[in-house]
């Protein structure tokens, strides 16, 4: 039998606290980064949480809305006027329903390199420094469409599970596996240990081009991708095995960082 919703008026009912002044982030004032709720946004990111391995906290939206998702008997879910819902949350939701979810803990580098099967071919974005949480979601939808099996990222990356990467991700952040590597950039070592080549994206004149790395003879692969801007660091690029450039059309220095890991997951596959 699925979920009745429950009506709420008051923008100040404690059952809906999760949702309360999402501009200011996902979390309380004072609460660390990264321990907030999880929350997603439009009813196709819900569904994928729904179907992913995040349990769900609540679900809240606008009368109509929730009977799109069929939720299942069990889940808390909320009604709420659209102006009411706006004042809530601290703006306008152009999507109708919202989600909030408990948070996992992000997965063992060992663990996340070797995947369920040690054996497989796998496929890993590894990412520096990469701090702009839109960049990041963009990254992670293309990332699940093209086959990558994982994020890597550094310490000093956005969070993969904030309210902006899981709405631009489409939700498909939520089946993505994410691990920290906190020795950065000497922890890539252990990617060569568990048998991946390493490719840092660069636009300098002096890396391979990306067409020359063949996939078919590199059955483990994992695609460095550096910050919008400064990109790779050149301690990154060093502890890489190879340093690959996209062909451009001359007078075009370089691609965004979101595109540029788009085309390589796919050059990659």
């Amino acid at each position: 039998m699925p979920a009745v919703p429950v009506p709420i008026d008051d923008p100040a009912d404690p059952r809906v606290a999760d949702f309360r002044d999402l501009h200011a982030g996902d979390r309380p004032a004072g609460r660390e980064r990264g321990t907030g709720p999880v929350i997603v946004e439009g009813v196709p990111a819900v569904q994928r949480l729904l179907a992913s391995p995040y349990r769900v906290r609540s679900v809240l939206g606008v009368p109509g809305r929730l009977a799109e998702l069929d939720l299942p008997e069990g889940v808390a879910a909320y009604e709420m006027d659209k102006w009411v819902l706006s004042e809530l949350i601290g703006f306008r939701l152009t999507r109708g329903v919202l989600a909030s979810a408990d948070r996992r803990p992000a997965d063992d580098v060992d663990a996340l390199l070797a995947g369920p099967d040690p054996a497989a071919p796998r496929r890993l974005a590894v990412l520096e420094a990469l701090n702009d949480a839109e960049n990041l979601g963009s990254i992670a939808r293309s990332a699940v469409a093209l086959g990558v099996d994982g994020l890597l990222l550094d310490p000093r990356c956005a969070d993969p599970l904030y309210r902006r990467a899981v709405r631009v991700s489409m939700g498909h952040v939520l089946a993505l596996p994410f691990a920290v590597l906190a020795d950065w950039p000497g922890g890539l070592a252990r990617l060569h240990d568990a048998g991946y080549l390493t490719v840092a994206l660069t636009p300098a004149p002096d890396a391979v081009d990306l067409a020359d790395v063949d996939p078919r003879a590199h059955p483990r692969t994992a695609v460095l991708l550096g910050a919008e801007g400064p990109g790779l660091t050149p301690e990154a690029q060093a502890a890489a095995r190879v340093r690959a450039r996209i062909p451009m059309r001359a007078g075009v220095d370089s691609l965004g960082v979101a595109a540029a890991a788009a085309v390589a997951f796919a050059a990659l596959r």
